[in-house]
């Protein structure tokens, strides 16, 4: 299997040809240290077999930023601890110089006068103007400061630095960015020089370490900072001929939508970015790899067999499941934990301040507290429910040994996975459902499904611990007019249980209503309005499949009624008030969608029993999400 043979960048030769790309993770300190869970974060894809890691955004200065720092000796040390964790798995180890697209030392005085106004007035003018406004002086110290940074870094014991072709380099390489009438601006050769510059300056600081380039590259719609399509064979040739061992082709950024480099679930295409890797690989002779929207063995392999690139990288694949590599070593693919690109615990957290994390592996940015051993007491668990809660408990709990008994009164698993993979674009999430039953399965959890089960039944097993994950039901709240045969339940529309036509007017415009909304609105003929409460709708999709919905809405006239409470329901329209004004809106049906309550289940017996019961997931304190359902069952479930 090619995936699995070794390959050589440089000097260095990597044990096969996965890689883990640069990626934000939130996990160092305010100060840009390296901290035990960046350890434990980087040490665990090590274990799992992954060949390559690149430290993303490693600042060789004092910057602004938060991300990992490498501007002083002081901080070799931390470095160095990281590089040996991930060395003792055999993997390499490179760092991603970067330089963001502001001047840090300014900022940095801004900063330390407190003037916080003054620093954001600074840092929006910079991210329009310094590519243009940096001086060839400073940019020779920038080269200088990232020089000393790869010497610190093969200090440290890193194997390969990388160069971010984005950010400032690639801006200063960009048609869009780059608007300068010196040397570093206009012909393609200009705009170049700095980054050509600054690889010749690496080769002499560190001669004995292979260059990495991150090959940010502008596509038609997407990306300022970075080289253009037509110009990419060329520079690329030109990097090689500078002494570059490898390049990581990928899409620029700069574009004000993560979606773009980071595309969710059915915005963009599987590998999206690997036929226009492939022509760069014609151009050179080094290794090419290249990321985006590679799933499965199967896909990667095929790319690599058709040679169209050298290697490849999975980011939020391995979040999902960091055994990934092993998995396909040891040829246990059903076992691997597909990443579903809901984009909400790694690319959200990452944009709202929070740690890299996924929302379908618990253990995911707490490596060094969520681990699963084996139980010293093997006890009988009785799991009530089979959506994910349900049957992330029950994997967890036969993982560590215990006697698994799983009830669901439905006949099929998933619980509101089935549901939530029926609106536009959101069909990946079955790869959730897919696994979560291949876990239960294959760990001989046993199921007894398509009977309503009671404590009383469950009193005759004689269990030791009950998990109860019941879940949640769709609200139909108590409107004038909420029982007409017109008024529907958003949850029964998408299970095709309901059917509507015409003009219809969902009430609430939360996850479920917007996905209803959008469901209907691409259905031919109707014609949609959402009226929701609150001054917003879609509060809690990603904020990268959020342009996507909105589009949606706008191409298809879905109305949007915010700040509007439903009074009554009428046989052709609903009454709203809106700032003490009453407003009718048409409608031949009525779809409810304004949240979920948690579903109860009689424990008292149990308890009367000394049987331990713990909720999990949506029926523990109120309705939530994914990750609440995954997070809540593995602890409990862990904790047994």
């Amino acid at each position: 299997m090619k995936l699995l043979e070794s390959i050589n960048i440089g000097n260095i030769t990597l044990k096969n040809r996965v890689m883990f790309p640069p990626l934000t993770t939130g996990y160092e300190g305010r100060d840009g240290s390296i901290t035990p869970q960046s350890i434990e974060f980087y040490e665990r894809l090590a274990k799992g077999g992954v060949s390559y890691i690149v430290i993303g955004d490693v600042s060789p200065i004092n910057g602004f930023s938060p991300t990992p720092k490498l501007y002083d000796d002081s901080q070799i040390q931390g470095f160095k601890k990281l590089c040996d964790s991930i060395h003792k798995y055999g993997a390499k180890v490179s760092v991603q110089i970067f330089h963001p697209e502001y001047d840090c030392d300014e900022i940095n005085k801004m900063v330390a006068s407190g003037d916080m106004q003054a620093v954001r007035a600074k840092l929006h003018h910079d991210m329009q103007h310094f590519v243009n406004e940096v001086s060839e002086e400073s940019l020779k110290d920038i080269i200088d400061k990232m020089c000393n940074c790869a010497i610190r870094a093969q200090k440290a014991g890193v194997d390969i630095i990388q160069i971010h072709g984005d950010r400032l380099v690639g801006s200063l390489c960009s048609t869009i960015l780059n608007k300068r009438n010196d040397k570093f601006g206009g012909t393609l050769e200009n705009r170049t020089r700095f980054a050509l510059q600054l690889v010749k300056a690496l080769k002499e600081a560190v001669p004995d370490m292979p260059i990495d380039y991150k090959f940010s590259v502008v596509t038609p719609k997407r990306g300022k900072g970075g080289i253009s399509l037509d110009e990419a064979p060329i520079f690329a040739k030109w990097l090689e001929e500078a002494g570059v061992d490898m390049l990581h082709v990928a899409q620029a950024n700069h574009t004000g939508n993560m979606a773009d480099t980071i595309p969710p679930m059915g915005v963009q295409s599987y590998g999206f970015f690997v036929d226009i890797a492939s022509t760069i690989k014609k151009s050179v002779n080094i290794p090419v790899s290249t990321v985006g929207r590679i799933f499965n063995p199967k896909m990667a392999e095929s790319i690599l067999e058709a040679d169209k690139v050298d290697m490849i990288g999975l980011g939020r694949i391995l979040l999902a499941d960091p055994d990934w590599v092993n998995k396909v070593k040891e040829n246990k693919l059903e076992d691997i934990r597909e990443c579903i690109c809901c984009n909400k615990g790694c690319t959200d957290n990452i944009q709202n301040r929070k740690f890299l994390s996924c929302v379908l592996n618990a253990e995911n940015g707490y490596e060094g507290t969520r681990k699963i051993t084996e139980a010293t007491t093997k006890k009988k668990v009785i799991v009530v429910g089979g959506g994910p809660a349900g049957l992330e408990a029950a994997r967890v709990a036969s993982l560590k040994g215990h006697n698994v008994t799983l009830f669901d009164e439905n006949t099929s698993l998933g619980g509101q996975l089935n549901l939530a993979c029926i609106p536009p674009r959101k069909n990946e999430i079955r790869r959730a459902i897919r696994f979560l039953t291949h876990s239960v399965i294959s760990q001989n959890v046993e199921l007894r499904l398509g009977k309503k089960v009671t404590q009383e039944d469950i009193l005759t097993l004689n269990p030791d611990v009950v998990l109860v994950a019941v879940g949640a039901s769709n609200v139909i709240p108590n409107i004038d007019g909420y029982n007409r045969k017109m008024v529907c339940d958003s949850w029964k529309i998408l299970n095709g249980e309901q059917q509507v036509f015409g003009k219809i007017a969902v009430i609430g415009g939360g996850m479920v209503g917007c996905e209803v909304a959008e469901l209907l609105c691409l259905q031919e003929g109707n014609k949609v309005s959402i009226i929701e409460m609150d001054n917003s709708i879609a509060k809690g999709e990603s904020n990268t499949i959020l342009p996507t919905l909105m589009e949606n809405f706008k191409t298809n006239n879905v109305e949007i009624y915010t700040n509007h409470k439903v009074n009554k329901i009428d046989k052709e329209y609903i009454i709203c008030e809106n700032n003490n004004n009453e407003i009718k809106i048409p409608c031949d049906y009525v779809v409810m969608a304004v949240g979920a309550r948690p579903n109860s289940f009689d424990v008292d017996k149990l308890l009367e029993n000394n049987i331990k019961v713990v909720k999990i997931g949506d029926c523990k304190d109120k309705a939530s999400d994914i990750e609440n359902a995954i997070k809540t069952a593995y602890d409990a479930a862990n904790e047994i």
